[in-house]
């Protein structure tokens, strides 16, 4: 295995965390460092002696910047073949050394983009040119130039150079690491652009980061790992798992789908998943309350479930899930008293994470593809307010206790896989039948689960009762309210089915379907 020694580094960082350090040691080393504008400047105030590119281009920088390092007397230097005798000769002639390591890092485009007050001209000067230039050219000639893309990689290079040189190994994995990093920057401005233009972009780049490899799939035969969107800051990679085992690929999916329903509610609010539906949700004045009454809704679905709470975990709901099965915890906090209780099931995954931001696009695999779509959200309003878009169109008025269950319904339906109806009394579900392929089937489920708890209840459809018989059940087990989307041909046999029964019933204009 060959070894680059190193004997002359080209340095153009933006991010200048580390750089002092790294740059002094190089220099130890008896490497002999260029670099451009900043970086010059802030090696210089460090006390060390750099060649300027300007040096050694003979061009002074251009356009604010915007051209230093695009010239035939650096890239000649960083893409020479040096195992070739023209390429030596070439160098030669024009009085130039070759460049064994190039340490770039790109101005900060995917971090501004971020920002929500950055302007179009703002974000176009954070594109850099020359830096992901540089970044492959010394990537394509690895075979004698290795290449930094991060601070990270430091510690790591300096080891090599010190023990000699950059071995073929290292070389290579770092020009792996260069084009990806510059793949994955052209991929964020390239959702950047297309964001400019609508909702849906006509092209997609993803550019992935894989996390950690999962003990398995969704079943033990299926490998699986998880990756991250490199630049978004997603709750599960700023999640703090505080004890238990490796979160798994169905523990994450779970772990979403309840911690996005619980950030739906504003008030204190206990979600229970079960194969990424709820099978338990109440909200109550404190956090205690709405677990022990969210867990009354199916306690036999409830059992090794997935736990969200959209507040922090005091002493006595620790104690109240400890003695209960649950697989994983995801809460806003848990206080000290709570972790040590929970820490009792040391199995038990624990997580304390910021809300979900919800912006993105929710993405499903097809066979070589992928169907995108705006993430489905529902419209947040206070308890016991009407929306807009929501008429009541039956004969029964509705009162605030009614809105605010049917309010609390909708949005345990609009996460419910469809065909979903949920039954609710007084902010808690009582029945909840997920992902039927009938309407009919949906609120038989869900109404055998609410047993007697159904008198008085309300119950919400993700999506439109296409026949009166949907309601007649609900009515003839004692269902007071139903809301629901609108939208069928028989609409008004449906509200003429509610009215028989004594039924408020509201039309809402949207449907929220979730396959």
């Amino acid at each position: 295995m060959s070894r680059t020694q190193v004997r002359r580094a080209l340095i153009s960082v933006s991010d200048k965390t580390g750089l002092l350090d790294f740059a002094a040691r190089l220099v130890a080393e008896g490497v002999e460092i260029i670099a451009s504008g900043g970086t010059a400047r802030a090696l210089r105030a460090g006390g060390l002696a750099v060649i300027s590119v300007e040096e050694v281009t003979g061009a002074a920088e251009m356009l604010d910047g915007r051209v230093k390092t695009l010239h035939p007397r650096i890239h000649a230097a960083i893409l020479a073949d040096v195992g070739v005798s023209d390429h030596r000769n070439q160098l030669y002639a024009e009085n130039l050394a070759p460049i064994q390591l190039v340490v770039v890092n790109l101005y900060p485009f995917e971090e501004g983009v971020a920002r929500s007050d950055i302007s179009k001209s703002e974000a176009i000067e954070l594109i850099d040119i020359g830096g992901p230039t540089m970044v492959r050219a010394a990537a394509k000639n690895h075979k004698w130039v290795g290449v930094v893309t991060s601070p990270d990689q430091y510690e790591q290079v300096l080891e090599a150079v010190a023990a000699g040189g950059l071995d073929d190994e290292l070389r290579l994995d770092l020009a792996r690491m260069a084009f990806y990093r510059t793949a994955r920057y052209d991929s964020a401005i390239v959702a950047y652009l297309e964001s400019l233009a609508g909702d849906v972009p006509e092209r997609m780049m993803l550019a992935l980061d894989r996390v950690t490899e999962l003990r398995y799939g969704e079943n033990p035969h299926q490998p699986a790992a998880l990756y991250s969107e490199r630049g978004r800051a997603s709750w599960w990679n700023r999640a703090n798992q505080l004890q238990g085992k490796e979160m798994s690929f169905n523990n994450y999916l779970d772990a979403e789908a309840a911690w996005r329903l619980a950030n739906d509610f504003v008030e204190p609010t206990a979600v229970i998943v079960k194969h990424a539906n709820p099978c338990g949700v109440a909200s109550r004045d404190s956090i205690q309350e709405a677990f022990l009454t969210a867990w009354e809704c199916d306690p036999l679905s409830a059992f090794g479930g997935v736990i969200g709470i959209n507040g922090t975990i005091d002493e006595p709901t620790a104690r109240l899930i400890v003695s209960n099965f649950v697989e994983v915890v995801i809460a806003l906090g848990v206080t000290d008293g709570a972790a040590e209780i929970l820490s009792r099931k040391e199995n038990l995954r624990v997580l304390t994470a910021p809300p979900p931001e919800g912006d993105d696009l929710d993405m499903r695999r097809v066979e070589h593809g992928f169907v995108a779509q705006q993430r489905d959200e529902v419209v947040k309003t206070k308890p016991g307010k009407l929306p807009e878009e929501w008429e009541s169109v039956g004969e029964r008025p509705l009162s605030t206790d009614l809105l605010i269950d049917l309010r609390f319904a909708w949005i345990v339906a609009a996460h419910t896989k469809s065909n979903a109806i949920v039954v609710a009394r007084n902010r808690a579900a009582v029945g909840i039948g997920a992902g039927d392929q009938s309407r009919v089937g949906a609120s038989e489920r869900a109404l055998r689960q609410a047993g007697d708890r159904a008198h008085g209840a309300v119950v919400a459809s993700d999506g439109m009762f296409p026949f009166r018989d949907g309601v007649d059940s609900l009515g003839q087990a004692g269902v007071v309210a139903v809301v629901e989307p609108g939208g069928s041909m028989r609409d008004d046999e449906v509200v003429d089915a509610a009215n028989e029964h004594r039924m408020a019933i509201v039309f809402t204009g949207v449907r929220h379907f979730r396959h």
